[in-house]
């Protein structure tokens, strides 16, 4: 398991507020919400907000750091349940397929690099970790093959991009089967 990514346990009100960043974060943006509104809807104080993560730039990161924790565990099961060879690789598409029917606003982390991207908050790197991380799994399910999991990992966030941002509602499916044929050689 990547603890890259692994997030230390939080009070109860830490929880509620990382909860509540998280959900506003990604449906509305990281620069539309305040700190203001991430107190109010944790049902805590401004003040509990600066105690626990120090600033909304820390607390964006950890927000960061937990999805990836989360998405890099849910591919990672994903795949587990698939007998080795070719097959894990393809079975990535499948997770994102899975994971992106219950997320209506596509990529957290394509998101928040269109908002925060070249500015040296500290969130960005924590993005390109994910991306790093998610590439790494694609070598990794091809034994070791750079350029295979490279192109399979662009194949990959392109379908990402192309389902949520492109409406192009069979885009998965599309680069699922592109990756087929790279697997195929």
């Amino acid at each position: 398991m990547n603890t890259e990514f692994d997030v230390a346990p939080l009070t109860p009100a830490g929880e509620r507020l990382l909860a509540a960043a998280a959900d506003l974060f990604y449906r509305r943006g990281i620069r539309a919400v305040g700190v203001d509104l991430i107190a109010e809807v944790a049902g805590t104080t401004k003040k509990t907000l600066y105690d626990r993560f120090g600033s909304k730039d820390a607390l964006v990161a950890l927000y960061l750091r937990r999805r990836a924790a989360r998405w890099q565990s849910f591919a990672r099961g994903y795949v587990e349940r698939v007998p080795p060879g070719p097959a894990r690789a393809l079975a990535v598409f499948d997770a994102l397929a899975e994971w992106l029917a219950e997320q209506d606003r596509g990529c957290a982390f394509v998101n928040a690099n269109a908002e925060i991207g070249g500015t040296g908050h500290p969130g960005e790197a924590v993005i390109r970790a994910e991306k790093a991380a998610t590439r790494a799994l694609f070598r990794e399910l091809v034994e070791g093959d750079e350029d295979l999991g490279a192109q399979l990992h662009l194949l990959y966030e392109g379908a990402n991009v192309a389902v949520t941002a492109g409406g192009q509602a069979d885009g998965i499916e599309q680069a699922r089967r592109a990756a087929a044929r790279l697997l195929r050689g």
